[in-house]
């Protein structure tokens, strides 16, 4: 297992069921990490889970705007290892033309603060010690979904920004996205519980993902194993969009 001992480790979205599952395979391998979540109660029940001590430290924020980035990143005391951004929105799209909500938030919660963690990141490194990003995509952005088109695009350009950042931050740090497929968190009970059953005999491996397979799949892209991938998406869906 890689050593993270010492690196310290951010991670949106962070009392999520893969942002706690995330920061549980950081912490086991060393590392120190910072939550950062909307939710302040789920942050101290994540923290209290995780039973990490001083290597925890939560943030309650919505990182809606750049000056919200930087505050959140300023909880962690030293230089930056990792960003693992999962933070996002997840609303079903009524392509309504007298309302642009929706579009709005998903641009908005999953690629603008994207870019925003990204560009803050980047400025709280150690440029001796490489450094990464992971950020959260979906399978939603390879085969569109007719319900979310909102979600759908801005995942899609959270590719796009990995891609861009992999160049544009280069060498000093390494940039790539993960696309889970279905995953058994919170966010994804509605879709399971609507056409579950369906969606299983589309997957090979016939059962939905779990926030620890997810979690492995980040922790091995910020680790020194994968020092020479950048620019990727890692597709973690059963092998769904392949079938």
């Amino acid at each position: 297992m890689a050593d993270f001992t010492g690196r310290r480790v951010v991670i949106t979205g962070g009392a999520g069921g893969i942002g706690v599952a995330t920061a549980h395979a950081f912490l086991s391998a060393g590392a120190h990490v910072l939550l950062i979540d909307l939710d302040e109660e789920r942050l101290s029940a994540a923290r209290e889970t995780l039973a990490g001590g001083s290597r925890v430290v939560t943030f309650a924020s919505s990182i809606a705007r750049p000056d919200q980035c930087a505050r959140a990143l300023d909880r962690m005391q030293g230089a930056l290892h990792a960003l693992v951004h999962l933070a996002g929105v997840f609303e079903r799209d009524p392509l309504d033309p007298a309302d642009h909500g929706v579009w709005d938030r998903a641009i908005a919660a999953n690629l603008t603060n994207a870019y925003d963690m990204a560009v803050a990141f980047a400025r709280r490194i150690d440029r001796r010690v490489p450094a990464s990003i992971v950020l959260a995509s979906s399978v939603a952005y390879r085969r569109g979904s007719g319900e979310y088109a909102a979600y759908s695009a801005a995942k899609g350009g959270v590719v796009g920004l990995a891609r861009a950042l992999s160049r544009g931050l280069a060498p000093d740090v390494r940039v790539n996205a993960v696309a889970p497929g279905v995953i058994t968190t919170k966010m994804a009970e509605p879709v399971i519980a609507a056409r579950g059953e369906k969606m299983l005999g589309d997957i090979p491996l016939r059962r939905f993902g779990s926030p620890a397979e997810v979690a492995g799949v980040i922790r091995f892209l910020c680790s020194d194993d994968a020092s020479y991938v950048t620019g990727q998406t890692i597709t973690i869906d059963g092998g769904l969009t392949n079938a």
